[in-house]
């Protein structure tokens, strides 16, 4: 063996040839590297005038707002995806688009198995923008949390709390389970239980309640007002209101505070008895009263 593979003049001598090497290679490449660099730009510049053009475009039209931001999502993915093979095939002469197609398929499985959840993500987004019936701005409730769509983006939905929290939902989490979108319509059903002692005249309980919301204002006069007796409770003849009222949670609240008000007032003014728990002791052995002398 050459022992003078082993001395550190040799040693050094070949890391510095190769060195060199990798500058003069850089040299060489930076004009290809400077034109895909150009190309970017142009692409980034040629994006935002055809994005701002077509938002323009869908702002007069009747479509809805998750599908506009969904054409514009889409189309700005396409531009910066044929963008970024034009520059790769600047940076890389001998590439060609089938070249680059083929590399592009055999990484994205690789890929799609290491961030199989990222992506899951990202095409429910899409398909949420696509056909879900909720809007940014409506009041949604699932897996027991109650909101306003604050944004739906590409891979996650933010939503809003009641208590006025922010809460970073996974789009998969939206699209698998099933989501209540409380502000679908305008109006929301609203139902409230209420009770009436066993002495008391049902159906008199129920006109005096009937005509207690007429005067309520959060209720929507458009809409039947239902009041029926449902059952017989431990201490009281249960009573059904049901109405309508404006969908928001905030809204339902109020009216639901008007209601309890205004049925608890004419109950009173009428008379009749809301009643309390009654609770009856039966004891094993009749109980022996005694009764204190007045001396005592």
């Amino acid at each position: 063996m050459d022992e003078t593979l082993f001395e550190p003049a040799f040693i050094w001598e070949q890391i510095d040839k190769t060195l060199r090497a990798i500058w003069e290679d850089f040299l060489n490449y930076l004009p290809f590297i400077a034109a895909g660099l150009l190309v970017l730009l142009v692409v980034w510049i040629l994006e935002r005038i055809i994005i701002r053009m077509v938002s323009r475009s869908l702002a007069r039209s009747s479509m809805r707002g998750s599908l506009k931001q969904l054409i514009e999502r889409m189309l700005s993915a396409g531009l910066w995806g044929v963008g970024l093979l034009l520059t790769a095939m600047v940076v890389f002469p001998g590439l060609t688009p089938t070249r680059a197609l083929g590399a592009l398929g055999v990484v994205s499985i690789a890929v799609g198995f290491a961030f199989r959840d990222i992506f899951e993500n990202f095409f429910a987004g899409f398909l949420i923008l696509w056909k879900f019936p909720f809007e940014q701005g409506d009041f949604i409730e699932c897996q027991g949390i109650t909101g306003k769509v604050e944004d739906v983006t590409v891979r996650m939905t933010i939503i809003r709390t009641v208590d006025d929290e922010i809460v970073v939902m996974p789009n998969a989490s939206l699209f698998k389970n099933p989501v209540n979108v409380l502000t679908y319509d305008r109006s929301r059903r609203v139902v409230l239980m209420t009770g009436v002692a066993y002495g008391e005249d049902v159906a008199n309980a129920v006109q005096v309640i009937q005509e207690a919301l007429k005067d309520c204002k959060t209720i929507d006069p458009v809409k039947p007002v239902h009041v029926f007796p449902h059952g017989f409770g431990s201490s009281s003849i249960d009573i059904e209101v049901a109405w309508w009222t404006n969908s928001t949670p905030l809204e339902v609240r109020r009216s639901r505070g008007e209601v309890v008000t205004a049925i608890k007032s004419a109950l009173d003014r009428a008379g009749v008895e809301i009643p309390f728990p009654y609770r009856t002791h039966t004891f094993k052995e009749p109980l022996r009263i005694v009764k204190e002398s007045e001396e005592d």
